[in-house]
């Protein structure tokens, strides 16, 4: 039987990071992961250059740009290491980057620098990685009643059985299943009797029945600026279940519901129609907040008074109104969207003042209801997961099982998108890196 002080259980972004804390500061680590490819999800990421952490986080209020049933946890560690903490760490590296528009920080060659920088990171600390290296069973002995014993930690994997005194659960969520994505963290939280508020895709296109979208999938490929915005609803969960690490795949330990019934949320960002639905980073915003069969509401001229824009034209104008409107909107959107009625299919100046009225408002405050997203394979992350409420903000740490950590996308804290997300990586695994190495001192 081998033996570490902290076994890493993922080796993505926020296991890597936390291994190489952890081991610079004197701990012997180990990180297994079950699949062959470190980071993989790092090297997707940003088009291939890794949107790797955003300028505009408010370190005085983080949780701002974060999403939780319990919205203030993830304050401590953001707030104890911020964006310029790992800007300093990419400098001393020496990788160059830059920002693209909303505090977006991106690599200026590759993804791979920052895959690189992780793992020189663990080598500095003599990080031990095991991959591929699957985890079969884990398992915990308390600390004996006369304290010569402290507790610890049992892992059986593919390369043999593991005794640690700490282990730290890293596996993110259910995103992107074709690079290696699991519910093995869900199903450890689980097993140590932890509620998980329900996972669920985020930062994923929305998707239409066929009928309703039929009058818009020829606009596919169009992209515009608008402003999207959608409310929040609450629904009911299972009690919590506890017993030994479960099957792949077995129904959550659900805790309380996020959100707040009536709560609602805009963006204005870019929208791109799909042949299925919609995307663009406007959407992939608003589905971190949207819930099924609840209405989203967009406004695709955000900067312009459109009523005041068509009654202008009708007083000056003996032009169409898809020709007038194409000055204000591409001129594909507003084909379209001028088809769906008679009234709308003549020149300015001929169309009543109710059409025009109608016309403006379908325009600035589009209401419709998707019927789904594109799901994990398409979502960027995942929402939902380890409710924060069993776990300490400022270690990680389980609050009712000692030396069990959870970081990263596995916990119920979902950033916005721009950068925000590999920020709660960093942060969540430097936490849980100081405190293994202090608890293993």
């Amino acid at each position: 039987m081998q033996k570490f002080d902290v076994v890493v259980i993922g080796a993505g972004a926020a296991g890597l990071f936390c291994a190489g804390v952890a081991g610079q500061r004197g701990c012997k680590v180990l990180v297994l992961d079950h699949s062959p490819k470190v980071a993989e999800k790092i090297r997707i990421s940003g088009g291939g250059r890794c949107n790797f952490t955003n300028r505009d986080l408010d370190v005085r209020a983080p949780q701002k740009h974060f999403i939780s049933d319990n919205p203030n946890f993830c304050r401590s560690a953001l707030s104890r290491y911020t964006p310029q903490d790992f800007l300093a760490l990419l400098q001393r590296h020496g990788i160059p980057f830059h920002e693209k528009h909303k505090g977006q920080l991106f690599c200026d060659r590759s993804a791979d620098d920052i895959v690189q920088l992780l793992l020189r990171e663990c080598e500095a600390g003599d990080v031990t990685r095991w991959q591929p290296c699957g985890v079969k069973a884990i398992r915990f002995s308390a600390a004996s009643p006369d304290g010569t014993s402290a507790g610890s930690y049992e892992i059986d994997s593919d390369q043999g059985t593991i005794q640690c005194r700490a282990v730290v659960v890293a596996t993110g969520g259910l995103s992107i299943p074709k690079i290696g994505a699991t519910d093995f963290g869900y199903r450890v939280a689980r097993q140590f009797g932890l509620k998980l508020i329900e996972p669920r895709p985020a930062l994923v296109p929305l998707t239409f029945d066929g009928a309703t979208w039929a009058p818009y999938a020829g606009l596919a490929g169009l992209a515009l600026p608008v402003q999207i915005e959608t409310g929040m609803q609450s629904s009911p969960h299972a009690p919590p279940l506890r017993g030994s690490l479960p099957p792949e795949g077995a129904p959550f330990a659900l805790g309380r519901p996020g959100g707040k019934k009536k709560d609602r949320i805009a963006f204005l960002e870019d929208l791109l129609f799909t042949h299925r639905g919609l995307s663009g980073p406007a959407v992939l915003q608003i589905s971190s907040y949207w819930r099924a069969n609840t209405p989203i509401r967009l406004n695709l001229a955000p900067e312009q008074d459109l009523l005041q824009f068509l009654q202008d034209a009708k007083a000056r104008s003996r032009k169409l109104i898809a020709n007038e409107l194409a000055t204000q909107l591409p001129s594909r959107l507003a084909d379209a969207w001028v088809q769906q009625d008679a009234a709308w299919q003549r020149p300015v100046n001929e169309a009543s003042d109710k059409a025009l009225a109608a016309l403006a408002t379908r325009l600035s405050a589009w209401e419709l209801t998707p019927t789904g997203t594109e799901g994990y394979a398409k979502a960027e992350v995942t929402a939902g997961g380890v409710d924060t409420r069993e776990l300490s903000s400022q270690t990680m740490e389980a609050q009712k099982q000692p030396g069990l950590y959870f970081i990263g996308e596995v916990v119920d804290v979902t950033g916005w998108l721009g950068g925000y997300n590999f920020q709660w990586a960093w942060a969540s695994g430097h936490a849980a890196g100081m405190a293994v190495a202090q608890r293993a001192h």
